[in-house]
């Protein structure tokens, strides 16, 4: 593979390639048809692809195992007037797949009672005790969300109890499987070819699917001959908030979950998500980045530092006032959430500065708060490059942990054998994030399991690390039109980058430090035509000290993302500069 503009070894110290063919002066249309080739799609799959609908990439729900068992056992309580409980994760992907069912029973005159474990309290997943509670509180059947694919103890409790239990999961499967009237999980290994296709999907996207098995399971019923058929397609904003939240990969049915969500979402048909907004101080529909940096994080702040059924009481709210409370409580705890972060992320970083590059940076704190070691490990995975595990120790040793990966390693795999090797006392997740409990003293022989384990891997996706560039550009071609084209192929998260552009020659005019720690600058192509850029936090980075002390006729290829300047209007756009090469 050649390098890109024959950049070896750029300002920030990588090598430039091309994602495809980076071949320069073509028409939106074909840049569009680029960008989607460059992002796996075939040829002959691009008009599927250009505008993605639910309806183009839904498959049959019965493809999946135990789908069509538990549709019918569902169907059955519907029509039976059934006490029906929901068992969601405290995260937005539980919280949203929660609140999707809440609202699509309710619409077929079911209100079901929704249980939302507490995170400090009762850990991660079904407990026997919880389920045994629904029970008792007059529950026949229960519908775990986001969990329960390793609940083994919980589940065989339930069953003792007579509890029906339908299991609606993404998460990596064991070899056994936990007792349950219906598991649906398209990662079970022993799964078909095209359920383990969706094996991308958040649990709110198997949650979405059952409810099309459930309403065509009652519509074969004839249940609807005398009362109205639910609108599934109006709850796919739920489906959006919980796929971008949870780092799902926007490959196929997830990207036209989003592409849909998002335009639900504009109509502001759900109330809390709408007040939320309001709350994040939201001006316009929100984006597909919102979703994850805005009304995510209030989202998950509930069960983090706040009561963990907040999230799915404001998702289905029917009360104004009620909606404006909760959104504020949301607010102000994700400002709370932000300080105790802030305090845990800077210990962790130490930490792992002096793990001397291991290939898992694996730290351990007394006293962290377990509410944000998940979002501290991705912010540890991003300083250093490589997979990160931050693990919060209780009083009694015990320690908690929430792991983030990096592409092409497979760290929830990892995670659940170190589990079956008797090193955790429970641990499991998917390829990019991992949760654990490691009995006291464990710290020691986890960090080599994992560290053993993951070594090829990471030296691998390490080795094949580059700056991936979509297009070449003029200095200017950039502009807001070009903004719109980018924009087309999206939308863009986990799986399916925003496009890189890399333009130039070009002089940089007016370079200085701006806010905090930002380079912002002019940069003035041969064409005569400039472009402003800001290369974010990098002031103090080898890449930000080559801008700021570059000579005033040095010629520079720069790289980064196009947004359209919002504050100026009309066509403007500026490069967002990821890194930068003497020309």
């Amino acid at each position: 593979m050649t390098f890109a503009l024959g950049v070896e070894r750029s300002a920030g110290g990588q090598p430039w390639r091309w994602r495809r063919s980076g071949e320069p002066g073509l028409s939106m249309d074909a840049l569009v048809d680029e960008l989607l080739l460059a992002r796996g799609v075939v040829r002959d799959d691009l008009e599927r692809h250009r505008k993605p609908t639910i309806r183009d990439f839904l498959p049959d729900p019965s493809c999946f195992q135990d789908m069509d068992k538990g549709a019918k056992r569902l169907a059955n309580a519907v029509e039976a007037g059934e006490t029906i409980a929901i068992f969601g994760d405290y995260d937005v992907d539980g919280a949203t797949s929660a609140a999707l069912l809440v609202l699509l029973l309710r619409r077929l005159g079911i209100e079901p009672m929704v249980y939302i474990p507490d995170r400090l309290m009762e850990g991660y997943g079904p407990s026997g005790a919880a389920l045994v509670e629904l029970k008792k509180r007059g529950a026949s059947l229960a519908v775990t969300v986001d969990c329960g694919a390793q609940a083994f103890e919980a589940l065989q409790e339930a069953k003792d109890a007579e509890l029906d239990v339908i299991v609606v999961d993404h998460h990596q499967c064991a070899t056994l499987l936990p007792v349950a009237f219906a598991l649906i999980n398209p990662n079970r290994l022993d799964e078909g070819q095209l359920g383990a296709a969706h094996g991308h999907l958040a649990a709110v996207g198997m949650a979405f699917l059952l409810g099309v098995a459930l309403v065509r399971e009652l519509r074969g019923r004839g249940i609807f001959s005398d009362r109205e058929e639910p609108k599934l397609i109006d709850l796919v904003d739920l489906v959006a908030l919980g796929t971008v939240a949870d780092v799902a990969r926007l490959h196929t049915l997830n990207r036209a979950f989003v592409t849909q969500g998002l335009k639900v979402m504009a109509g502001r048909q759900n109330l809390g998500m709408t007040t939320l907004a309001e709350a994040a101080r939201l001006v316009k529909p929100p984006s597909c980045r919102d979703l994850g940096f805005a009304l995510g994080p209030r989202i998950n702040a509930g069960g983090r530092v706040g009561k963990s059924d907040l999230g799915v009481r404001l998702l289905t709210s029917t009360d104004p006032e009620e909606a404006r409370t909760i959104a504020a409580e949301l607010d102000r705890l994700n400002e709370e959430r932000r300080a105790i972060e802030m305090q845990v992320c800077e210990q962790a970083m130490e930490q792992a500065d002096k793990l001397n590059g291991a290939p898992v940076l694996t730290v351990m704190g007394h006293g962290w708060h377990p509410g944000v070691i998940g979002i501290v490990a991705g912010r540890v995975k991003e300083r250093f490059g490589r997979p990160a595990i931050v693990i919060a120790e209780t009083e009694d040793g015990t320690g908690k942990g929430s792991g983030r990966s990096i592409g092409g390693v497979d760290l929830g795999a990892a995670v659940l054998a170190a589990k079956e090797s008797g090193l955790l006392v429970a641990g499991g997740g998917h390829a990019m994030a991992a949760g654990l409990t490691m009995a006291p003293g464990g710290l020691d022989a986890f960090r080599d399991f994992i560290a053993e384990r993951l070594a090829a891997d990471v030296e691998r996706a390490l080795d094949g690390r580059s700056l991936l560039l979509d297009a070449l550009l003029a200095p200017g071609g950039i502009v807001g039109d070009l903004c719109d084209a980018l924009e087309a192929a999206g939308p863009y998260g986990a799986g399916w980058p925003a496009p890189r552009v890399a333009a130039g020659p070009a002089r940089l005019l007016r370079t200085g430090i701006v806010g905090d720690g930002h380079v912002r600058g002019l940069a003035c192509g041969d064409d005569g035509k400039s472009f402003k850029w800001i290369a974010f936090r990098s002031a103090q980075t080898e890449l930000g000290q080559a801008l700021l002390t570059s000579p005033g006729d040095r010629r520079w290829w720069l790289a980064g993302t196009i947004k359209r300047d919002e504050w100026n209007g009309g066509n403007y756009a500026e490069m967002h500069l990821e890194d930068a090469s003497v020309a």
